[in-house]
């Protein structure tokens, strides 16, 4: 069986290490917002997998997130530290999945650096309320998939590769090494 890849004549892999592959982390998490949060070892209903929102993405491609000190996730955390995530920029491009390690604290000069009046919603005392703690990501790697030329170039390819049959996707994917 071919794959999808085979059917076009664009080259479609790239693979990214370093400063470029902290870029392309820090373009799609910062665009997407939210992600999975999946941690290794599950204690609660959600099987380790949780939506979490993106508070930050550093120069060094962490990922930086609030959460309560009383959650699944921060006790799941600190009993192992090997954590996943999923983002989806949009509905056809900017996909990332990550790999890397998490640790909890309650800086909070960070805390104060990350925070937003709405997150009074889970944390009612506002910026010091007790509850509130960070959680630092730290990328080892990743697979991302994306458009080449923007949503655009990528959707008026896929209108006329469908009406002439012919495929030409203007995806590219590839590793990450951060």
């Amino acid at each position: 069986m071919n794959s999808i890849d085979q059917n076009q004549s664009e080259e479609n892999r790239r693979d990214l290490r370093g400063p470029a592959a902290v870029e392309t982390i820090r373009e799609i998490a910062t665009a997407a917002e939210n992600c999975f949060f999946c941690t290794a070892g599950a204690t609660g209903e959600s099987g380790g997998v949780r939506p979490m929102n993106v508070r930050q993405v550093d120069d060094d491609g962490n990922i930086w997130f609030l959460s309560a000190n009383d959650s699944h996730k921060n006790q799941e955390v600190v009993a192992d530290p090997t954590v996943r995530l999923y983002f989806q920029r949009s509905t056809h491009a900017g996909f990332l999945s990550l790999s890397g390690r998490a640790t909890v604290s309650t800086d909070r000069v960070k805390i104060a650096e990350l925070w937003q009046p709405i997150l009074r919603t889970w944390f009612t005392e506002g910026v010091d309320d007790p509850r509130i703690t960070v959680i630092k990501f730290e990328p080892a790697d990743g697979f991302y998939w994306d458009t080449k030329h923007g949503s655009l170039v990528a959707g008026i390819k896929m209108v006329i590769g469908a009406a002439i049959g012919k495929t030409m996707d203007d995806g590219v994917q590839g590793k990450l090494d951060v």
